[in-house]
């Protein structure tokens, strides 16, 4: 094991750089982030710059949270370049110590922030995003994202079954957008379809506003109100509604089980939940890479390319993650393996590559 002076030497090295990494992308994002909003607000009542700096302020830290690893990334890199070239990596490898031993306290502040960013950052950049979208739909007169392209829900009732497709579901609400529903006797026989703008889940019933209603009997009929029994409770599926990434870690879990008890489809929740506890992992994975193109002495050349390299193997596990989340999300690949299977596969690549340039 490294000595304890060494060690925190190191560490402090690794949590200054990364942290100086993080910042810069986060005053980048808020900056960019910031203007734009001040271009879509235009002559907008009530967008005034100060509402649009707040806005902003709460949306950068989600952004922010995608850039996490490429922060671990550079940071990492730039601590072991900055350490090689002033030659204490050299004076290091004198005095016996190991490439893996010196990386020790790299590899633990990764640990350290991958856990503190699931079970404190995470949480933080939840909430505020929730209150970003409310502020974003009240000002500028639009509805909140929903969960994606589409949102199916199967329920039973009183009057018999019904399948309802909605193209979005308003965060933290009960209400759906653009919903079709196809209604079913208690036989299973189909009763008819409903086409209606929006509806909202009450106690005990479905209100569906502007509704077109066609059977297999009649003329299709226009209804401005449309009501449908169900046995959904409210206070159940409104939590479903909010997007993963818009609910802390610490009520996944809860989201999950009515995610699933109201009858809907609970793997975008199961893959962000998965995703938030390979994170660690993840970092570790980013370090390896950057200790694999970052311990090259100066005097031997060639440090620019490896950099590259660097960044260029960064990138591809970043889109590896970013695909296997989406076939995750499309229910094409279980929701452990597209969350687990970059962070184990980068990992194990970045600690082979380092095992064959330090011991051959």
């Amino acid at each position: 094991m490294i000595g304890a002076t060494l060690g925190l030497y190191i560490s402090s090295r690794f949590i200054r750089t990364i942290l100086l990494v993080f910042a810069t992308v986060f005053g980048l994002v808020f900056t960019l982030d910031f203007v734009e909003l001040l271009r879509r607000a235009g002559d907008t009542a009530g967008a005034t710059p100060g509402l649009m700096a707040q806005l902003s302020l709460y949306r950068t830290p989600a952004i922010a949270e995608q850039v996490l690893p490429f922060a671990i990334l550079f940071g990492s890199m730039a601590t072991l370049l900055q350490l090689s070239r002033k030659l204490e990596l050299v004076i290091a490898r004198a005095a016996g110590i190991s490439a893996w031993q010196f990386l020790q306290p790299g590899i633990a502040v990764a640990v350290g922030l991958g856990i503190l960013s699931v079970v404190a950052y995470n949480p933080i950049s939840a909430s505020l995003k929730q209150q970003a979208t409310r502020i974003e739909a009240k000002v500028f007169a639009r509805k909140m994202k929903g969960l994606g392209p589409e949102l199916w829900i199967r329920q039973r009732s009183v009057d018999g079954q019904a399948v309802i497709r909605a193209e979005a579901a308003v965060a933290a609400t009960n209400t759906v957008t653009s919903a079709t529903v196809f209604v079913f006797d208690p036989a299973g026989a189909f009763v008819e379809r409903v086409e209606a703008t929006d509806g909202v889940l009450r106690d005990g019933y479905w209100e569906f506003r502007n509704a077109r209603v066609s059977t297999t009997v009649e003329e299709p009929q226009t209804y401005p109100v449309y009501l449908l029994a169900t046995n959904l409770d409210p206070s159940q599926v409104r939590q479903t509604f909010t997007p993963p990434d818009s609910v802390s870690f610490w009520r996944l879990g809860d989201t999950i089980s009515r995610a699933e008890s109201a009858g809907l489809d609970a793997s975008r929740y199961r893959l962000q939940y998965d995703v938030l506890l390979s994170r660690p992992l993840l970092f570790v994975a980013m370090v390896f890479l950057a200790a694999s193109v970052s311990l090259r002495f100066f005097r031997f050349g060639g440090v620019a390319k490896m950099v590259l390299g660097g960044v260029s193997a960064g990138f591809v596990l970043y889109v590896v993650t970013e695909v296997m989340r989406d076939l995750g999300g499309a229910g094409m690949v279980g929701p452990s393996v597209a969350a687990w299977l970059p962070a184990v596969v980068g990992s194990l690549l970045g600690a082979l590559a380092l095992l064959y340039q330090e011991d051959g």
